[in-house]
């Protein structure tokens, strides 16, 4: 089990996390909210300015801090990080043999293990003559040969190409089933597909937590609506006729609360799906409540429909609507939904 607890004022991080054992955690959040920050320091390779990090049980953080080869963790990066002048099992090998385990142990070991990830027919290729997909299922049986106690991640699939990834994230999902794990990624199918929990990191906090579905389904956080492709306007619980979220811009969008019942004044969040959003390039009769004035900011191809894309808000359209509604960057429009599209959610 990892407890971790990390105060980096120089970064603008302060996040405490669990991470159970056998579990997998995602760190989701956009760019420079903390993400790396939180595996340096697991890794060892950031001391905090106040904090712990605490693993099965032992402190490795405090005025005695575990160097990072004697935490038992694994960091698997976007880069593979292979020796070139090592075949792949020597790779593979090499965390074993600086453990002192005997050349020939060491090497069957690492053996086993590409097997594992399915490339030990390249045991005797050297970096150069491995593909990056490759190159990455190396990476991934090397950290898995040193035993360690936790798995770091940091968006181990960033750099590989669309069509390598599906393979490589099915090697993940099968190795790291029961293995402690935080993994770091912007991709919602490694959330989804890879972790048991999700932590939403924005401006170096946690914004947000729970298992992955339910994150997914419910986002409380404006980054994990994203990443889910919903719409979420926060705001705070309005009770009465007109009861709903009334939002920074006064606009109360009605919608249907789940979970814990809500009192006027709580904070809370409205979601909903792109799909469920008409637009209008007047206000329509008839929905004063849920009609949301609004500039588009983007248009962008998304399957068959286009994506009408209004600062944080989105909307997917026909291709023959949007030409009909004459719409371009700039043009301000209605966003409606219907309030059975939109759920609420206490924050």
């Amino acid at each position: 089990m990892l407890q971790l607890e990390a105060r980096v004022p120089e970064r603008g991080v302060d996040v405490s996390l669990e991470v159970a054992e056998g579990e997998t955690v995602a760190l989701l959040g956009p760019n420079g909210a903390g993400k790396s920050t939180v595996l340096a320091v697991a890794a060892g390779l950031l001391r905090p300015a106040a904090g712990q990090v605490v693993l099965e049980g032992a402190e490795l953080t405090g005025t005695r801090q575990v160097p990072p080869h004697a935490r038992r963790t694994a960091l698997l990066a976007q880069d593979p990080l292979l020796f070139p002048h090592l075949s792949a099992v020597d790779n593979v090998a090499f965390g074993l043999r600086c453990a002192r385990v005997p050349r020939r142990t060491a090497r069957q070991r690492a053996q086993g293990w590409l097997a594992e990830v399915g490339v030990a027919d390249l045991a005797d290729r050297r970096p150069a003559g491995l593909s990056g997909g490759q190159a990455q299922r190396v990476a991934v049986a090397r950290a898995l040969a040193a035993e360690p106690r936790l798995l770091l991640l940091d968006e181990p699939m960033a750099a590989l190409d669309v069509a390598v990834a599906p393979a490589l994230r099915q090697v993940l999902r099968r190795v790291l089933e029961e293995r402690t794990a935080l993994v770091v990624t912007h991709d919602v199918l490694d959330a989804l597909l890879l972790a048991d929990r999700v932590v939403v990191l924005e401006d170096g906090r946690v914004a947000e937590q729970g298992p992955t579905s339910e994150v997914l389904a419910r986002p409380r956080s404006a980054f994990a609506a994203r990443v889910a492709g919903l719409n979420l306007l926060p705001g705070r619980w309005t009770d009465g006729p007109a009861a709903g979220v009334r939002t920074d811009t006064g606009v109360v969008v009605a919608g249907t609360p789940s979970g814990p019942a809500l009192r006027d004044g709580d904070p809370a969040v409205a979601v909903f799906r792109p799909r469920a959003v008409a637009v209008y390039r007047d206000t329509p009769g008839g929905s004063p409540r849920n009609a949301l004035p609004v500039v588009v900011t983007d248009l962008e191809p998304h399957g068959d429909q286009v994506r009408v894309r209004a600062g944080h808000l989105a909307a997917d359209v026909t291709a023959h609507a949007a030409a009909e509604l004459d719409l371009v960057p700039g043009t301000p429009v209605i966003f409606t939904m219907k309030a059975t599209e939109v759920s609420v959610y206490g924050r």
